[in-house]
């Protein structure tokens, strides 16, 4: 009897604290998406997963979180060079990773004004820090109206949940 006790108090235990660590897992995640987008700045997003923010008329290029997740480790960054004139859309470097490898592509046209170059010399910080220290590349508009063409957050956010649900069908 006193070991049924005991075998029913654990497993009481045990339980409880699973739904504990599943409700703290759940908030930090809902928190740390929160966190992430609260305070962002005006991030614009195309359609294959690149990201621009316009600071006067200078733009810094990087990759959205959901790609970089999507290739898995980054291995190697080819990035274009400074003087570099570009097209929007144009193909402008590549990303290899352990799984795959991928093009970047420009979202605005312009010129390359700086390359990241601690990101060709670390491609990881793509992965750990696709905002802040991962950006790819700078390029100073040439055309700024086509940053009316691109996604702001919320649409961007949209689209990848119509894009997974394509997916799964």
């Amino acid at each position: 009897m006193l070991l049924q006790r005991y075998l029913l108090h654990a497993t009481k235990q045990i339980t409880l604290k699973k739904c504990i660590l599943q409700i703290t897992r759940q908030t930090f995640c809902a928190f740390r998406h929160t966190y992430s987008t609260i305070g962002s700045v005006n991030r614009k997003y195309t359609d294959r997963h690149e990201w621009v923010v316009v600071d006067k008329d200078i733009g810094t290029v990087g990759i959205s979180n959901y790609a970089q997740e999507s290739l898995g480790d980054i291995v190697f960054a080819q990035l274009p060079d400074s003087g570099t004139e570009i097209i929007a859309g144009d193909e402008c470097g590549a990303l290899e990773s352990v799984k795959a490898a991928s093009e970047i592509y420009s979202p605005v046209s312009g010129t390359i004004t700086e390359k990241n170059g601690d990101v060709e010399n670390k491609p990881s910080l793509i992965n750990t820090s696709c905002f802040e220290k991962g950006w790819l590349f700078k390029i100073k508009l040439s055309k700024p109206q086509e940053l009316d063409e691109l996604m702001n957050e919320d649409d961007y956010e949209k689209f990848l949940k119509t894009d997974v649900e394509k997916d799964h069908k």
